[in-house]
């Protein structure tokens, strides 16, 4: 177990506890006060954590398949927990968030298609910067700021449009692959 798994095995562990701040209820308001601000830290520790782990593995060599598997799960645990919780807190609309998770599920399905024969396919740029925007919009949820609300909206518009434009990019580039399905 090298220093990226155990980034990426601690932003697991993370998730569950960032839950339960985000929909925990304090003097009858979930995710405010003190609550909000730690799990915002939470949150942002373990953002940070997916931008290290990678670089570290890669750097050092250090890429094991466990690597592999889990830090594209870990990520998405991470951001697809976060964005459910704000759907539960009022924050997003719920099918902002559809169209974010099944994008997610249709470029796993293909990874895992793809690795069957033995095809490694990596992020894209579009991809991560998809990741960028949609953390720092989280981010800016969780917070939930009024000043910050025209920041937070356009952030969410901007995160919808890369995740669509990402997932068209993937397709465009995986063309091939996704011919060979059918």
């Amino acid at each position: 177990m090298n220093l990226p798994n155990k980034l990426t095995v601690m932003r697991v562990l993370a998730v569950p506890v960032f839950v339960i701040l985000m929909l925990v209820e304090v003097d009858g308001q979930r995710c405010e006060g003190w609550c909000k601000w730690v799990a915002l830290a939470i949150f942002i520790i373990a953002a940070f954590t997916d931008l290290f782990d990678g670089r570290i593995a890669r750097k050092y060599k250090l890429v094991t398949n466990f690597g592999k598997l889990m830090d594209p799960l870990a990520d998405k645990l991470l951001v697809c927990s976060a964005l459910i919780c704000l759907v539960e807190l009022e924050r997003i609309p719920a099918w902002v968030v559809i169209v974010i998770i099944a994008r997610e599920f249709v470029i796993s399905g293909v990874r895992l298609i793809a690795a069957d024969d033995g095809v490694v396919i990596s992020a894209s740029k579009w991809g991560k910067v998809k990741t960028v925007f949609q953390m720092i919009m989280v981010g800016f949820m969780i917070g939930n700021v009024e000043i910050f609300s025209i920041i937070t909206t356009t952030l969410m518009w901007i995160a919808l449009a890369l995740t669509i434009i990402s997932l068209v990019d993937y397709i465009i580039k995986n063309i091939d692959l996704l011919k060979d399905i059918g």
